[in-house]
């Protein structure tokens, strides 16, 4: 059980080595943590600030927890969103953060992307079968729910449970298409209504799902932006991480 594996698992540390190594999935540099031969496997997406170390130690502990295989592909290719960018107040800024959006972060292109992937690594790791889950983070979240809803369907492409946390793009049309177990980590930095619209349908008969706000942390608590020197920030980031384990041990 993820709750006994989470147990077990060393604290969260703000000087965390990765433990995995790189491949080459579907033309992607790509992070992979876990066994050789896995039952079960998750397609982990990063925000827009790219391969991270407070990314990968989630993905390790999400390997850890499950006994899964995680990988993470470099969808970007190297090139990230700059924190200088942000907050977008000069015309600057604009034009680079379109530029990035254009070129690296189209979420369509990049769910098509995430479809190969999947295929991929259905081919790379059979013994997972059909057991693939989607975890996505701000942008990567939105690139998820996408593959789990229409086509989400047929050998080497179907997930079985998606999430996100700290998500980007909250639509309730994406919820309502959705065809897996979900679970959603928010921060009050999404907007309330469009999680309170999730949480509601989530929540309907023939859905399952788990909505949660973390109501004193901030968008990015779990991904790139995690200051995990802050105490608070480090409890929150490794309950967010245990919660989504716990989730996927019940739905992978």
């Amino acid at each position: 059980m993820a709750s006994d594996a989470c147990a077990k698992l060393p604290p969260v540390s703000s000087d965390y080595v990765p433990k995995g190594t790189y491949e080459t999935i579907a033309g992607l540099k790509t992070y992979v943590i876990g066994p050789e031969s896995p039952s079960k496997a998750i397609i982990d997406i990063y925000d827009i600030f790219g391969i991270s170390p407070q990314g990968l130690q989630g993905a390790d502990r999400l390997s850890a927890a499950l006994g899964a295989l995680v990988i993470v592909p470099d969808f970007f290719e190297g090139v990230y969103a700059q924190p200088s960018w942000l907050p977008i107040d000069t015309d600057e800024k604009k034009a680079a953060f379109g530029k990035f959006r254009a070129e690296r972060a189209d979420v369509a292109r990049n769910a098509e992307k995430l479809v190969e992937v999947r295929g991929a690594a259905a081919a790379r790791w059979p013994s997972a079968g059909d057991r693939w889950g989607v975890f996505g983070l701000c942008w990567g979240g939105k690139v998820g729910v996408l593959a789990c809803g229409e086509g989400n369907e047929g050998p080497g492409r179907v997930f079985k449970v998606g999430g996100t946390a700290h998500p980007a793009g909250l639509a309730a049309e994406d919820a309502e298409a959705l065809t897996v177990p979900y679970i959603c980590l928010a921060s009050p930095g999404e907007p309330a209504e469009a999680v309170e619209q999730y949480r509601e349908i989530l929540a309907r008969p023939g859905k399952v799902g788990v909505v949660e706000t973390y109501k004193d942390m901030f968008h990015g608590w779990m991904g790139a932006r995690a200051n995990l020197g802050d105490e608070r920030n480090k409890s929150e980031y490794e309950r967010g991480y245990s919660q989504v384990a716990e989730f996927y041990a019940q739905h992978l």
